[in-house]
């Protein structure tokens, strides 16, 4: 059995990463860290996880945390793994960090939307943990950077026919929804049951923190640069992502193509599901799963590619795609501790 920890177990990520580990068939949940619980039962802050999880929360510190874990997740606000993970990674752990501090093989790139890098030295060791793409390089690092919940969905529906130059790499659209969740547990004004409640509402219009995240990552795989216009909305809902990306095919690529390009991409990867035509995606049926499904239209009329994805935002997102990221690096079954059934209503 390995040893995993998690620092910042109590956030929304944090706690999906608990709930998902405490039922893996081949790990031990050996220590959680929390700043504002410590010393507090970890079922007492999610009575839901009673009789599942019996640790107490702990304040971070780095010598225990390498002294219990051979794995550690990081669930932490942005900046705070940069100041910690080079310590972990030099005691010989394996590290999968859920924040952007390495997600970007350019340093001046997230500088340019977040704040100073600290340690630059580890982004190029770092690999982008988008499991369905990178398999081969995550099974041979020690640190990885999971993807962010909307890149996952916009990038997995992107890549394989960018990849085969079916659609054109310039103007692409995409429109986001997503539940409430995705802006994290801290209490914000804007993420109150009034506020949100009977509303539906864009924000970080083409300004969002992940568009360049995204942009980097589709230039890089695609060998041209890749623009794309980004527009998250909030909707009342706690969990799901629905991404729709609106393209244009390159002159020539049918219907046929773009089915066959991505059910070939997607062959023997497990947590993507590409739906038939009379069937699109919907956030329901992903709820509380690790699996991305994909869809599209192609609207021969206006020249234009639609393509749909839906995920949950704290599994196939965030706490669900490090766990298989995790499995990846440890050589087990890619889908370990991730076999969740969605639910049928």
């Amino acid at each position: 059995m390995t040893r995993v920890g998690i620092i910042g177990a109590t956030g929304y990520a944090g706690a999906e990463l608990v709930r998902i580990l405490c039922g893996h068939p081949d790990i031990e949940l050996t220590i959680l860290t929390s700043r504002q619980y410590a010393g507090v039962k970890f079922d007492e802050i999610f009575p839901s996880m009673t009789g599942s999880v019996n640790l107490v929360c702990e304040a971070l510190a780095i010598d225990k945390i390498c002294d219990n874990a051979e794995v550690v997740f990081t669930a932490l606000p942005h900046k705070i793994p940069m100041e910690i993970v080079p310590e972990l990674i030099s005691c010989g752990k394996k590290v999968i960090d859920l924040s952007a501090d390495f997600r970007f093989k350019d340093s001046a790139t997230y500088e340019a939307h977040y704040q100073q890098h600290t340690a630059k030295d580890l982004l190029e060791k770092a690999v982008y943990g988008l499991c369905e793409v990178y398999f081969e390089k995550i099974k041979n690092t020690t640190l990885v950077g999971a993807p962010g919940c909307y890149p996952t969905s916009v990038l997995l529906p992107l890549l394989p026919l960018l990849k085969r130059n079916f659609i054109e790499p310039h103007a692409i659209v995409a429109d986001s929804k997503s539940g409430v969740t995705g802006a994290g547990r801290s209490l914000s004004l804007t993420t109150h049951f009034c506020e949100v409640n009977e509303s539906f509402r864009a924000y970080k219009v083409a300004d969002h923190r992940h568009n360049p995240e995204m942009e980097e990552v589709l230039t890089i795989e695609s060998g041209q640069p890749v623009n794309l216009t980004f527009v998250p909305h909030l909707v009342p809902m706690s969990r799901g992502i629905l991404t729709t990306l609106y393209t244009t095919p390159v002159k020539g690529i049918g219907h046929k193509d773009i089915e066959d390009c991505l059910t070939t991409f997607y062959s023997g990867r497990p947590f993507v599901r590409i739906c038939t035509e009379n069937r699109l995606p919907d956030t329901r049926n992903v709820r509380g799963t690790n699996y991305c499904d994909i869809g599209f239209k192609l609207d021969e009329r206006n020249q234009r590619l639609i393509l749909i994805s839906a995920i949950d935002n704290l599994v196939k997102g965030a706490a669900g795609q490090a766990v298989q990221n995790m499995n990846i690096m440890l050589g087990l079954d890619e889908t370990a501790g991730l076999k969740m059934v969605p639910f049928s209503v």
